[in-house]
C-alpha cells in the first residue's frame, strides 16, 4: 500500500508531491506543552477521514472509536464495548456490550443502531471501499436493544475480535448521505478524544480535544498534522523549530542524535517494502525472471546501507521474528543460481549484457512515488543488483497520480504489512480473487497453492493447522515470487522531549498519521 493515501486496503497509500513551501501551522511555530498544543511532521494525509471508506479501520484514529483497541502491546481492550465480546457457537457468533454514556461530539448518544449502520455500509457492495474481504466472514450483524450487537459469522474466524477495531460513525448523519461522495468524508463526528477544526488540503489538519470524550478531555489540547511529502524538508522544519516531531527515514533521524531537546524513537514493524512483479508485463510475468530476480537481490546490503541498520531482510511478507515465519525461506544473494535460471529459461545475454528471449529485452519499469528518498534508494540498489544477473531495470520517480494508472502492468517500488494475524495483510496481498483491486494484489498474483492456503489459514481454528497453512504459503511464495521481499524497516520518529507518556508500538505500514508515538496522544500528560 502506499502512503499518501490512507485507505481501506491493508495495503494503501503513497506520499503527496512535495511540500517544499507550504505555510507555517497556525500554531505559528513549535508547540508546547504549557499551551497544550503540538505540531507534527508527516509525510502523507488520507484521501477521507470516514471509517466506511477506510479511515482508521486498523485503530488509532483520534476522531472515531472501535468497538475495542490496541493497548502498547497491540492486546485488545474494550472501547466502544463495555467489555471484549462474549463468543458462542463454536466462533459463530460474536456479542458485544456498548459502554454507558458514550456520546458522539455533536452530542448524540451513539446505539447499537450506528454499529450496524457502520458494519452494513462498510459491507454494502455500493460503498467504494477495498477492504470489504477483511470482513469477509461477517453474515449478519443486527442490535439487540440499545446496547448490544450480535456479528453472525459464515464461519469461524479466529481473528474477528480485531477486525473490531474498524471506527464507528453515527448513522444520524452518515445515514443521510451517499458514503462515496458526502460531506462527511471531509467533516466527520465521531466518538474520540480529539474534532477536525480544519483541513487545509495539501498542507495541514488540525485538531482539538473533544470535551465529550468517554475517556476524559485530553491535556495536548490541540494539534496539527503538517503534511510535507518531502523527507529533507521535514527534518529542516523540524530542526528550525516549525516542528514539535516528525516521521524520518534512518538517515535524516540520525542526525538529530546528539540534539539534548529531542527524542528519537524507534519502532519495530510489520513494514515492508517489495517490487510488485505484475503478470501481464511480458517480462516480469515470466516466473524464471521473477525466481531471478529474488535471487540476485541483496538484502543484507539494503538495511545495511539504506536503512542504517534500521531494518531487516525481507524474505517475504512475514518479517523474520514473526512466529509464523518459515525460517527455511531465509536466503541470501546468489548472482550464480539467478543467471542459471535466466540461462535454463532461454533467457540469452545479449551484445549489452541485457538478456533476451525470443527477441523481448529482460528490461522494465520501476516506478517509485517522488520526494521518497528510501524507496528511491532501494529501486536504485534493486536495478544495480538485477543488472548483474542481466536484467534491465529503469528506475522512474513518479507522483502516486502516474503511477496509480499504470501498476496494473508496471513494477513499482511499493510498501505493505499490516500487524495483528498473519491473514490481515497476507490475503488482500496475495489472493487472486483480488487482483488488480486498487492496492490489494497490485501484482495481479494467481497462484492456486497460495489461494488454498490463505482460505485454509483465514477459516482454520487450530494454531497448528493455521500455522502449517502459512508455512505452505511462504515455500510457495520463494518457488513462484509474484514480487521481490527487499527489507522489513523500522519506523524512526523525532519529537521535542516535552511530553511524557509516549510510546511506540509495533506497527503496520500505515503509519506517521495514525501510528508513531503519537498513537496515544490523549494520553499525554507535560513534563514536570
Amino acid at each position: 500500500m502506499s502512503t499518501r493515501r490512507i485507505r481501506g486496503a491493508a495495503v494503501t497509500a503513497a506520499l503527496a508531491a512535495a511540500v517544499t513551501a507550504c505555510s507555517a501551522p497556525s500554531s505559528g511555530g513549535e508547540g508546547d506543552a504549557k499551551s497544550g498544543s503540538v505540531v507534527i511532521g508527516v509525510a502523507s494525509e488520507p484521501d477521507t477521514l470516514s471509517p466506511l471508506l477506510g479511515y482508521g479501520k486498523d485503530g488509532n484514529s483520534k476522531i472515531f472509536d472501535g468497538l475495542l483497541a490496541r493497548d502498547a502491546d497491540l492486546k485488545l481492550k474494550p472501547a466502544l464495548a463495555a467489555a471484549l465480546p462474549e463468543i458462542a457457537d463454536g466462533g459463530r457468533t460474536y456479542t458485544y456490550t456498548l459502554r454507558d454514556g458514550v456520546e458522539f461530539s455533536d452530542g448524540e448518544p451513539l446505539t447499537a443502531a450506528d454499529v450496524v449502520y457502520t458494519y452494513r455500509t462498510a459491507l454494502d457492495a455500493k460503498t467504494n471501499n477495498t477492504f470489504k474481504s477483511e470482513l469477509d466472514a461477517v453474515k449478519e450483524v443486527r442490535a439487540s436493544g440499545d446496547d448490544k450487537v450480535v456479528f453472525t459469522l459464515r464461519y469461524p474466524y479466529a481473528a474477528f475480535a480485531a477486525r473490531t477495531v474498524l471506527p464507528i460513525v453515527p448513522e444520524h448523519l452518515a445515514g443521510k448521505q451517499d458514503p462515496n461522495t458526502g460531506s462527511f468524508n471531509t467533516e466527520p463526528v465521531g466518538t474520540g478524544p480529539y474534532v477536525l477544526s480544519k483541513w487545509s488540503k495539501g498542507e495541514k489538519l488540525t485538531f482539538k480535544a473533544n470535551p465529550r470524550y468517554w475517556g476524559g478531555e485530553p491535556k495536548v489540547r490541540t494539534f496539527t498534522m503538517a503534511v510535507i511529502a518531502d523527507d529533507n524538508v521535514r527534518a529542516t522544519r523540524l530542526r528550525s523549530g516549525d516542528l514539535d516531531g516528525a516521521v524520518l527515514p534512518p538517515n535524516l533521524a540520525a542526525t538529530f542524535k546528539n540534539d539534548d531537546g529531542r527524542r528519537t524513537y524507534d519502532a519495530r514493524s510489520y513494514d515492508f517494502r517489495a517490487v510488485t512483479l505484475p503478470t501481464p508485463n511480458k517480462v516480469t510475468g515470466d516466473r524464471a525472471v521473477r525466481q531471478a530476480l529474488d535471487a540476485a537481490v541483496d538484502r543484507e546490503a539494503m538495511v545495511g546501507k539504506i536503512l542504517d541498520g534500521a531494518g531487516r531482510p525481507a524474505y517475504g511478507p512475514l518479517p523474520v521474528d514473526d512466529p509464523a515465519f518459515t525460517k527455511a525461506i531465509e536466503r541470501a544473494q546468489d548472482l550464480g543460481r539467478a543467471r542459471k535460471i535466466l540461462d535454463e529459461a532461454g533467457w540469452k545475454p545479449a551484445g549489452d549484457g541485457i538478456r533476451a528471449k525470443g527477441g523481448q529485452r529482460a528490461s522494465f519499469t520501476l516506478l517509485y512515488p517522488s520526494g521518497d528518498k528510501v524507496r528511491q534508494d532501494h529501486a536504485l540498489a534493486y536495478a544495480s543488483d538485477a543488472k548483474k544477473a542481466g536484467i534491465e531495470v529503469k528506475a522512474e520517480s513518479a507522483t502516486w497520480e502516474v503511477i496509480e494508472p499504470r501498476m496494473k502492468d508496471t513494477a513499482v517500488l511499493a510498501g505493505f504489512g499490516s500487524t495483528g494475524d498473519p491473514d490481515f495483510g497476507l490475503y488482500t496481498l496475495l489472493h487472486s480473487s483480488l487482483a488488480g483491486d486498487g492496492f490489494n494484489n497490485m501484482a495481479r498474483y494467481d497462484n492456486p497453492a497460495v489461494d488454498r492456503a490463505l482460505d485454509n489459514g483465514r477459516r482454520g481454528q487450530d494454531p497448528a493447522e493455521r500455522t502449517a497453512a502459512y508455512d505452505k504459503l511462504q515455500r510457495a511464495l520463494v518457488q513462484d515470487p509474484g514480487y521481490t521481499f527487499l527489507t522489513h524497516i523500522d519506523h524512526l520518529y523525532v519529537l521535542a522531549d516535552r511530553w511524557d507518556g509516549l510510546s511506540t508500538q509495533l506497527e503496520p505500514h500505515e503509519h506517521g498519521f495514525a501510528s508513531g508515538p503519537w498513537w496515544n496522544i490523549e494520553d499525554w500528560q507535560p513534563k514536570k
